[in-house]
């Protein structure tokens, strides 16, 4: 018989320094050679260790859609780098027996890239395995966080109001589980819907609505085609407002009614109200359906520094450099956090006393940080009493992001305290 105890043990993967995407070969050559191609029809492009080269190559893959950055020239970013002194600082994982050095957890946590403001200047940056300055990384579910934000801008701006239901903005979603939930209920995952996103099993909705949203359809497929045609067969399950649940599906309902409320895709109104005007290095992109609609519950690639601009914008309700993009009102409703009580029965143990507000996780800790958060490690982590904007960009070989929490989170909480401390 199999061993009980060796069934049950964590599964091994090579570490960060033997996966590096560059070391092994991954898509280099004229052409590479057969065993080194990843492609899209087999999945191979997302499976580890080839997606550590995937996350920064996804438009070589897959169709996308431009978010410009327009034609000036890059905004300044400050720089008084700390590397040394923040390498150096120690935490405690959870659980763990013994401290760990920050150097030592960039490793841990399979890191692409790590960038840290402080007072709106750079004080770390680095970059590993296949990502540069100069590169985008895919940041999976990071992306909900953008959507979350420019909903409650036209909130703020009374462009959207979201004490109505779904199906009074959109008539196609009236049969659907969506149709009775109010925009709020969507924009804090409060839906009562039948759609699992456990990612092991094989017959959850998450793999149907992939499907849906693939562009390479296979031969044969008959369901839904586009990821606003999927939307319309989600069925209700349980009370609207009741309970959080993560749902990707929300964030996708939730990108269409922006577009219908507002006359333009995420895509394009992001550049417009943000990406044209926080000095984006790079031009960002989403991944699109078969259809061109992009993919606003994950879809977004970006670069480092940019992201970083996004979140020093955040930190600063709404300013960036003396100006004023956002209503103040839009962080402010972001920073109010959610129902702790509706965040308690999603099933986040390891997140006790959180809360999700405007796509956003609250981490209703001391310093009022919160985060967007996306799968294998993508993060913008902000402490607003540090004055602190972490940006961390990764390729775990674990979706969950309960796989690097434990050398993540309390890492992030050593670094606040130290740029504290800082004059």
């Amino acid at each position: 018989m199999p061993d009980a105890a060796a069934q049950n043990a964590p599964k091994k993967y090579l570490s960060a320094a033997e996966s590096d995407p560059l070391k092994m070969g991954w898509m280099q050559g004229f052409p590479p050679p057969p065993s080194k191609v990843l492609r899209v029809e087999d999945g191979s492009f997302m499976q580890f260790p080839a997606l550590r080269w995937s996350v920064v190559h996804m438009r070589q893959m897959l169709p996308s859609v431009n978010v410009p950055a327009g034609l000036g020239a890059p905004g300044p970013l400050p720089t008084a780098l700390d590397t040394e002194r923040i390498d150096a600082l120690t935490f405690q994982p959870w659980g763990a027996a013994k401290p760990m050095t920050w150097q030592a957890s960039l490793a841990e946590n399979y890191t692409d890239g790590m960038l840290i403001m402080h007072r709106g200047k750079i004080v770390y940056e680095r970059y590993f395995g296949a990502l540069t300055p100069t590169d985008v990384h895919a940041v999976m579910s990071l992306t909900k966080s953008f959507t979350g934000t420019l909903a409650a801008m036209l909130v703020a701006e009374g462009k959207l109001d979201e004490t109505r239901t779904v199906a009074s903005y959109m008539p196609e979603l009236q049969k659907s589980g969506f149709g009775d939930a109010t925009v709020r209920q969507v924009m804090d995952m409060t839906t009562g819907l039948k759609y699992s996103e456990e990612y092991a099993d094989p017959k959850a909705e998450v793999w149907q609505f992939s499907a849906a949203g693939n562009p390479f359809k296979p031969q044969g497929y008959t369901g839904p085609n586009g990821y606003y045609a999927y939307l319309e067969t989600v069925k209700k399950q349980g009370q609207h407002g009741e309970a959080f649940g993560y749902r990707t599906i929300n964030a996708d309902a939730l990108g269409w009614i922006i577009a219908r409320a507002s006359g333009q895709s995420v895509a394009e109104l992001l550049s417009e109200r943000v990406w044209r005007k926080i000095g984006a290095e790079q031009a960002a992109f989403y991944q699109v359906d078969g259809l061109g609609t992009p993919f606003a519950g994950g879809g977004l690639n970006a670069g480092l520094r940019d992201l970083a601009r996004f979140g020093e914008l955040i930190r600063n309700e709404g300013r960036y450099q003396g100006q004023q993009l956002l209503p103040a009102a839009t962080v402010q409703d972001i920073r109010k956090g959610g129902s702790k009580a509706a965040f308690a029965k999603s099933g986040h143990p390891e997140l006790k006393g959180w809360s999700y507000r405007d796509m956003w996780w609250m981490t209703e800790n001391a310093h009022g940080a919160f985060a967007a958060r996306g799968v294998y490690g993508q993060t913008i982590y902000i402490d607003p009493a540090a004055e602190m904007v972490l940006v961390r960009l990764a390729s775990h070989p674990v979706a969950a992001n309960a796989a690097n929490d434990p050398t993540s989170l309390p890492a992030y909480e050593a670094v606040a305290e130290y740029l504290m401390k800082q004059k």
